[in-house]
């Protein structure tokens, strides 16, 4: 399950919800709730760097932080990108969308390749963050 900003927090209480969801993906997520110990779903946090309506730090970094439950998580920070990151063509977002969903939904895995050890965060990279478990 896959959503974007007050949709990328309603994923998160699907996933929550239903425990026979397989992975969640929050894109820019926003949600009153910050933790998320029940999910059981693998899931990938994607925030935006300079994201003004749902901060990495008040949203996605403590959602990452409280998927405890969690099949496995990450977190991945769009260098430079805002809130609506989401709305527009990006391949980074993609890229490792897809890859999260063909690896725990579709047990693919010849996709962990693109999760672990995950993207480059130098300088100049799209992406500025990335953590693993």
């Amino acid at each position: 399950m896959v959503g974007h900003s007050m949709g990328g927090g309603g994923t998160l209480e699907a996933a929550k919800a239903r425990p026979s969801l397989e992975a969640a993906v929050p894109l820019t997520g926003w949600n009153l709730d910050k933790t998320w110990p029940e999910v059981q779903a693998a899931t990938l946090v994607i925030g935006a760097q300079n994201d003004t309506v749902a901060p990495v730090g008040s949203h996605s970094l403590p959602f990452y932080s409280s998927l405890t439950g969690a099949e496995r998580s990450a977190y991945l920070e769009l260098r430079g990108a805002s809130h609506f990151a989401p709305n527009t063509s990006n391949t980074t977002i993609a890229k490792y969308t897809l890859s999260w969903l063909k690896r725990y939904v579709d047990d693919d895995t010849r996709y962990e390749q693109f999760i672990s050890p995950g993207p480059s965060t130098s300088i100049g990279s799209a992406v500025s963050d990335y953590r693993l478990r």
